[in-house]
């Protein structure tokens, strides 16, 4: 089963609804590239669920826990200036990618976002690539993109964040532990129209979204291609 993708009347929708917030850093004049926001928000939602607060006995743990009972929801808003230090305030993690800033928090009830999140924005996460991202080294992790979908930045944030975790999942406590070690190295690509149908059908995690936004209820959005996987 992938991240916010049961299907409808799921008896995980019986359950109370939390919801993974991310904050990416945009200021005027200076946006990030898409392809490394991405990157860093996935890194960001792997480094929350290694952290040791989300786990056993720790402060973030209960959450985590409810937030996994449920569908896995993540959603991406944006800030800049004063919104994004009042963001840095609250408990969470701060992972920095090469021209990106994310903030990544425990997971809160989707109707009680803290006020200072609550206020910011889902739109205007529209980022671009300044030069076109290089080959993506196999390896390495690879979050392997839908070339048939549209998607925001942020909206393929989330999704870039499910597949991380998927792999997460699949892997034994010693995998999880190197690549905590390796820092959480991986990229995010979209891949080749030819290669998409076999990736979807290689056994490899695959997220298959909601339809909460953006796109249709059921789509294939990311295949999670870690090397201890293949």
């Amino acid at each position: 089963m992938s991240p916010d993708s049961t299907p409808p009347n799921d008896p995980r929708d019986e359950a109370p609804q939390f919801v993974l917030p991310l904050v990416v850093r945009i200021e005027r004049g200076a946006p990030p590239a898409r392809t490394d926001a991405l990157e860093t928000a996935a890194r960001g939602v792997l480094m929350l669920l290694g952290d040791e607060r989300a786990n056993g006995d720790g402060e973030w743990a209960e959450a985590v826990r409810s937030w996994e009972d449920a569908r896995i929801r993540k959603v991406v808003r944006r800030a800049r200036g004063a919104e994004w230090r009042r963001a840095e305030a609250l408990p969470g993690i701060t992972v920095t990618g090469k021209s990106t800033e994310v903030r990544v928090f425990p997971p809160v009830p989707l109707d009680g976002w803290p006020k200072d999140l609550a206020k910011l924005q889902v739109s205007g996460t529209e980022l671009d690539d300044p030069e076109p991202p290089v080959a993506a080294d196999s390896a390495e992790p690879v979050l392997w993109l839908n070339p048939e979908l549209e998607m925001s930045a942020g909206k393929a944030m989330a999704q870039a964040g499910h597949g991380a975790q998927l792999a997460w999942w699949a892997l034994s406590a010693a995998e999880r532990t190197a690549w905590r070690d390796a820092g959480f190295a991986l990229a995010v690509r979209t891949a080749d129209p030819a290669d998409w149908a076999g990736l979807t059908g290689s056994g490899l995690p695959v997220v298959r979204d909601a339809g909460f936004t953006e796109i249709a209820p059921g789509s294939c959005t990311v295949v999670a291609d870690h090397p201890a996987l293949r």
